[in-house]
């Protein structure tokens, strides 16, 4: 990752005149910038947040591999998407959705049955941060059609509230814009947020595009994992993945019982 940042950092400077005019403007000392150019150092977290609020990114974009930063760049989606500077839903809804939100802050994997590779576990990265009036969130999967091959990129971003003692995300897929889902999760009564359950509604990403509803889980991620790390787990894995648990697996299965007449979540 540490090498795609220095390379996104360098794209980024190269539509300013000079480094020198980025840094009066970044209020940034030079030599420190000069080094972050150079990967001798990584930026400290505060310092990370300052550099992408200024290029209009998020710490996830500049993350990314850089082959799928420049074109996101270049397409020009990127910055016009990456900082939704106003939240699509009500300001009364947001504000009042917006109390109890502090405690799930942070990242997650999110796991469920994928909608176009029946049989397979989609694992993605979700990340939630707050932002004034409300909390945002951006989901990344990452897709590799053939073992060995580059992986791509989908982005998603959205919003997340708290109602009534239930989860709310609504997203929309950025790059082709071809998609909004929604996922209603259980709110965590425990001290600390490990594990969410709930339901997810989209489209098949293939050419059938056909609706679905999957059960879904948001696992907690340790602070201590790098976006790279965690990026580098996301992707297709299969039911016997030594990383699932029972209790993940059974979370996630789509079965329907007998005495069921809807598709239920289960807590």
């Amino acid at each position: 990752m540490h090498d795609d940042f220095v390379a996104n950092l360098r794209l980024l400077c190269s539509y300013y005149p000079s480094i020198a005019e980025v840094c009066r403007r970044l209020t940034i000392n030079r030599a420190q910038f000069n080094r972050y150019l150079s990967g001798r150092y990584r930026p400290s977290h505060a310092a990370l947040q300052r550099i992408c609020h200024f290029f209009g990114v998020t710490t996830e974009d500049i993350a990314l591999p850089h082959h799928d930063f420049r074109a996101l760049v270049q397409t020009g989606q990127l910055k016009s998407e990456a900082t939704p500077a106003a939240l699509p839903w009500p300001n009364a809804l947001v504000q009042r959705g917006s109390e109890g939100m502090e405690r799930y802050i942070g990242r997650y994997f999110e796991l469920y049955h994928s909608m176009s590779r029946p049989g397979q576990l989609m694992r993605t990265l979700v990340c939630l941060e707050a932002r004034e009036g409300g909390v945002v969130y951006q989901r990344t999967e990452r897709m590799q059609t053939t073992p060995g091959s580059r992986p791509c990129h989908n982005r998603y971003v959205g919003t997340a509230v708290k109602l009534a003692d239930r989860l709310f995300l609504v997203d929309h897929e950025t790059l082709n814009g071809h998609e909004i889902t929604q996922t209603i999760l259980f709110p965590s009564f425990q001290s600390q947020v490990t594990r969410l359950t709930g339901l997810k509604m989209g489209v098949a990403d293939n050419s059938e595009r056909m609706p679905c509803c999957v059960r879904v889980v948001y696992q907690r991620l340790d602070e201590q994992v790098s976006l790279r790390e965690a990026l580098a787990q996301c992707g297709l894995i299969t039911l016997d993945d030594p990383s699932l648990d029972d209790a993940l697996i059974a979370a996630t299965r789509n079965d329907v019982a007998a005495d069921e007449h809807h598709f239920r979540a289960r807590h």
